[in-house]
């Protein structure tokens, strides 16, 4: 074999060796291109939102350069991806966010250190920071590039990425689905390896805010209503009718108020992230609900001259309670933009109570007109009395 062959073949194999190993370019990361050249060592497809980081990690000199690939939810939106080195949620995060600038479709990077679940105001974070960049890619998703210099030691890091819309230059509120909730989890920088965290405690306590509030608002409330209006009109239900009514109505309100306790807590974890309708109209509900409790005390004897007034009062109230409850139930469905199913689920739910209720109201008007029928027989047309009304107070 000749010099110049054997010469040739070291120089090839001193390439193979200096080039950057594709650590976990696994899928479909590995085919993303980027302008300026720009070429990166590893890169892994992110397990939500259809993100990709890619990143060169240098161990000895612990610095890390990175870009994050991944499509807004809309025209126009941000993107984000950040470390957190003090836990694996939004809380914490030294972030990068990708927004439009205003300037046409142009995009600009800037750097947040978050605290609670507020994005805050861009600012320094612990990492020094260059070379940032943004930019929407050929297939229409944002790519977001940036150089961070790492504490020494770093292998392991704990990601955090997020897409949300954007308005005016204002960074709007990313969306509470499972995928935006579970956008976190565990990066080695070495060995490309990638874990996912769970979507962690504040979304195990929205679930639980909506679960208590649908069971009790939505559904023992309305019930408790039902058994009020309608059985008592029924003699052999009497007094069973009261007990029964009086406890949906006690136990749908301590459910209610563990609800409400656990969206005020909530409110609390998010300082800056603000959905006023949905807490004014739980906090109106709270009220009413504690009024109707403390009324049920000063409640007049069935032949007091001021018990027609209580009853209109209570009736309103209640009613106004259910309503609002309702209403208030899907916006927090909305807004935790839970699964189909789960809206499908309290739909029939109340369709159900409904259908009950139509069928006992036609039944009950039966039974007062064939009451009032025999009444007015037995009395040759005389008044009748008050058992044959359909009832309205308790």
């Amino acid at each position: 074999m000749s010099v110049t062959r054997v010469l040739a073949l070291l120089a090839a194999a001193a390439l193979v060796v200096a080039a950057p190993a594709r650590v976990g370019a696994a899928g479909a990361c590995a085919a993303e291109r980027f302008s300026k050249n720009r070429v990166y060592a590893a890169c892994t497809d992110l397990p939500t939102l259809g993100a990709s980081v890619h990143w060169t990690y240098d161990p000895a000199a612990s610095s890390l350069s990175v870009a994050f690939v991944a499509a807004p939810p809309s025209s126009g939106g941000w993107v984000a991806w950040g470390l957190n080195p003090t836990g694996d949620g939004m809380s914490g995060t030294q972030a990068l966010v990708a927004a439009p600038t205003g300037a046409g479709s142009a995009y600009g990077v800037q750097t947040y250190a978050i605290q609670g679940t507020s994005l805050g105001s861009p600012g320094p974070i612990a990492y020094k920071t260059s070379d940032l960049a943004a930019e929407v890619g050929a297939d229409g998703r944002v790519q977001m590039f940036g150089k961070l210099a790492l504490q020494n030691g770093t292998g392991e890091v704990n990601q955090v990425w997020q897409v949300g819309p954007a308005s005016g230059g204002d960074i709007g509120i990313h969306a509470m689905a499972a995928a935006n909730m579970g956008a976190k989890g565990k990066l080695n920088l070495v060995t490309g390896a990638t874990t996912a965290v769970s979507g962690g405690s504040i979304l195990r306590k929205k679930n639980t805010h909506g679960i208590l509030n649908a069971v009790s608002w939505g559904i023992l409330l309305p019930m408790g209503a039902i058994v009020a209006r309608y059985l008592k009109t029924f003699k052999s239900a009497d007094p069973a009718w009261f007990y029964l009514h009086v406890a949906c109505q006690l136990i749908g309100y301590a459910v209610g108020v563990s609800g409400w306790a656990t969206g005020i807590h909530l409110g609390n974890l998010s300082k800056g992230i603000t959905y006023s309708l949905h807490r004014n109209i739980g906090i109106a509900v709270f009220a009413l609900g504690t009024v109707q409790i403390f009324a049920l005390f000063l409640r007049p004897k069935k032949d007091h001259k001021l018990r027609v007034y209580w009853n209109v009062y209570h009736h309103s109230v209640g009613y106004t309670i259910i309503i609002l409850g309702i209403v208030n139930i899907f916006k927090g469905m909305s807004i935790l933009d839970v699964a189909q199913k789960w809206k499908t689920g309290y739909i029939i739910a109340i369709a159900i109570l409904g259908g009950v209720a139509v069928a006992l109201e036609v039944i009950t008007w039966a039974i007062v007109l064939k009451r009032r029928k025999t009444e007015d027989k037995a009395y040759n047309g005389g008044a009748s009395n008050n058992n044959g009304h359909l009832p309205i107070g308790m």
